[in-house]
């Protein structure tokens, strides 16, 4: 019956009416012969309008179905054809089978069948061998196409979005960009000036300064004496950044000329559309500068991604005796009011960590506080090892050496870290004492990086100084002398001075000397600080055979790799930097070698006319513009090498050594 109504196309509703027509037929025929012959002559005259309409209804349906699916069938047809989408059909072997006639136009082929994807571009070949890139951008010819890829067809969908990357770039490069330059030195040279001669200073930089934005298009205001403020747009940023900004060399050597030696260094915002945003990351930037010693320029994005230029000299002494008696005096008034101070360095000490955290554990005892050096008995080189030696025939100086763990167990909200040497989290002997503790105080001598220990209660660094130990020996002078230094304590910290100078010869000053004098003044053994830095004759010959390897980059950069599988020290390959740059012609020499904690680590060094820090910067490490070191998780030997290549290519291309 069903079947029967489907074939005559007998809707539903009309089936529901003819059943209730023919029961209410039934119920009439009960009570009235006529009325029900009546009810069905009527019933059937509605049920066969009702049929003729219901049919006309569906057979106009039909119809209008009919044309729409055409209509849809010739429009996808001209979409497939004539729309402005690229569309690229292939085969297993990546080899065009069909392209629709745009994409034909667009490439200026007379056909593209049979030609491999990849000869288009080979950008295609990144795409299909990646997992997660379905979609990607990618450049044919002028024009620039944003590619969809449907793996399981094998079909490509192409579309010409050049006009919104041209857009996109005007934006980006019309975004605002804030900068504030600060006169580094301004303060001690203008200190001692008459007033003509400080006016001579003031129109000589402002000259300077005005002649530089108005060539790059830059509005620059005077702000303060020492201080300048830049406006500027993206666009602009990128051509100073090919220039390694050359304000930077500008203002040295017009200013040196006159024996006034001034430096520049300069904090940009950048990358936000906030002028708050962007005047808090200039100043941060800027901060951020003059931790490292200046003469330089930090550029920072919302990220917190920073950017570095300059820093090509050493940064000179600009630290006070004032200063230091302040923050000395500071640090005793924090060491007093705790109950106990624990001092910690970095991870594999060096004899500059340990002579600075010996130093601070006695500042401790000078205030009549226990203080105790955390650190890591299996984590030290040879050297430390010869030192800890001699330490250990001190009973009560070994007693202040304890591990992290009793560190942890015994410290009280109430106790002071002193953290040494470093100034990076990921660096120091155990994170964990740096989290559990809320009061903590910095002293280091590195130029400062993107990762700094946050929440601190003082901070003291000083790129200026040669070593942290001397740091230490200065406070030192400024503590209450209930108890005088031991031998052997002047010695460790003497040590430290020494290692760090290279013997006195690089990053010394005279505040360097001083405060060498005062510990020799002290009973610092000079021939004990010897023994402790002799190496043996097995050290020697590793250190020769890597020198063998050297080889030259670019102009007077020498690159020389430890024995793949092999692991050295980070003592052997820093002596095996130092020991290239004693070489006739290196001025600046970068020591490859694999590290026993895994991954492969670098030592650099320079003469200073390489700033081989921002170099380590740029593969994840760090230090001085003279000594600086990173290690790579997960590489190999020539990997790295690799990868050092390229980033000192990029760092003095045009011939600057930024």
């Amino acid at each position: 019956m069903s079947a029967f109504f489907r074939k005559r196309k007998l809707r539903y509703p009309l089936i529901a009416l003819l059943i209730l027509g023919i029961a209410a037929a039934i119920l009439i025929s009960l009570w009235s012969e006529w009325a029900a012959g009546g009810f069905v002559l009527l019933f059937a005259a509605a049920f066969a309008a009702a049929w003729m309409t219901e049919k006309r209804v569906y057979e106009e349906t039909e119809k209008h179905i009919e044309t729409l699916s055409y209509r849809v069938k010739k429009v996808g047809e001209e979409a497939l054809l004539e729309m402005p989408i690229g569309i690229l059909l292939v085969n297993e072997n990546f080899d065009i089978e069909w392209a629709n006639p745009y994409m034909t136009t667009e490439l200026e082929y007379d056909t593209l069948i049979g030609e491999s994807i990849y000869t288009l571009s080979d950008e295609f070949h990144t795409m299909i061998k990646s997992e997660e890139a379905k979609e990607t951008i990618i450049t044919l010819g002028e024009r620039k196409y944003r590619v969809y890829y449907k793996a399981d067809d094998r079909l490509f969908y192409l579309f010409d979005i050049t006009e919104q990357v041209e857009i996109e770039t005007l934006y980006y490069a019309d975004r605002t960009v804030l900068g504030i330059l600060f006169i580094d030195n301004y303060d001690e040279l203008s200190q001692g000036m008459d007033d003509q001669t400080r006016s001579n200073l003031n129109s000589l930089v402002t000259s300077l300064i005005n002649e530089w934005g108005a060539d790059h298009g830059i509005f620059v205001k005077r702000i303060s004496s020492d201080r300048f403020m830049a406006v500027f747009n993206e666009s602009i940023l990128k051509e100073l950044e090919l220039s390694k900004f050359a304000i930077l060399d500008n203002i040295r050597e017009v200013t040196s000329k006159d024996n006034l030696a001034l430096t520049l260094s300069i904090g940009v915002g950048a990358g936000s559309a906030s002028l708050v945003e962007l005047g808090s990351m200039a100043q941060s930037g800027l901060d951020l500068v003059l931790g490292r010693g200046g003469d330089q320029v930090a550029i920072k994005h919302p990220s917190g991604k920073v950017k570095f230029y300059g820093g090509k000299t050493n940064p000179v002494e600009k630290r006070t005796r004032v200063r230091a008696r302040v923050i000395s005096h500071a640090l005793r008034d924090l060491m007093q009011e705790s109950d106990q101070v624990f001092v910690m360095g970095h991870k594999m000490p060096d004899m500059d960590a340990i002579g600075a955290a010996v130093g601070v554990a006695k500042m401790a005892a000078m205030n009549k506080v226990q203080g105790r050096i955390v650190l890591d008995f299996n984590e030290y080189d040879r050297s430390v090892m010869r030192l800890m030696e001699e330490i250990e025939q001190d009973p009560d100086l070994f007693d202040r050496f304890i591990t992290p763990e009793e560190a942890l167990a015994d410290m009280t909200d109430n106790s002071l870290l002193v953290i040494v040497d470093t100034h990076k989290p990921s660096m120091v002997i155990d994170e964990r004492l740096l989290q559990r503790m809320e009061r903590v105080v910095l002293i280091d001598h590195h130029r400062r990086g993107e990762e700094f220990i946050t929440n601190t209660m003082l901070v003291y660094m000083e790129p200026y100084a040669s070593s942290t130990a001397e740091l230490v020996t200065e406070l030192i002078e400024y503590q209450p002398k209930y108890e005088k230094l031991s031998m052997l304590e002047a010695t460790a910290m003497l040590a430290g001075i020494i290692v760090d100078t290279k013997s006195f010869t690089l990053r010394t000053g005279a505040r360097t000397f001083e405060a060498a004098s005062y510990l020799r003044s002290n009973g610092a053994d000079t021939v004990l600080v010897q023994r402790l830095l002799k190496e043996d004759l097995d050290t020697y010959v590793e250190r020769a055979k890597i020198v063998q390897t050297v080889e030259f980059v670019g102009d007077g950069i020498a690159i020389a790799k430890g024995e793949p599988g092999r692991i050295y020290s980070p003592v052997l390959i820093a002596q095996t930097a130092d020991i290239l740059l004693t070489m006739k012609d290196v001025n600046a020499s970068f020591v490859v070698a694999e590290r026993s904690e895994g991954g492969i680590g670098i030592s650099a060094r320079s003469l200073g006319e390489v700033n081989v820090q921002v170099v380590m910067e740029n593969m994840g490490g760090g230090g001085h513009l003279t000594n600086a070191a990173t290690q790579i998780p997960g590489s190999t030997i020539e990997e790295a090498v690799a990868q050092l290549k390229e980033v000192i290519t990029e760092q003095f291309e045009g011939g600057t050594t930024e």
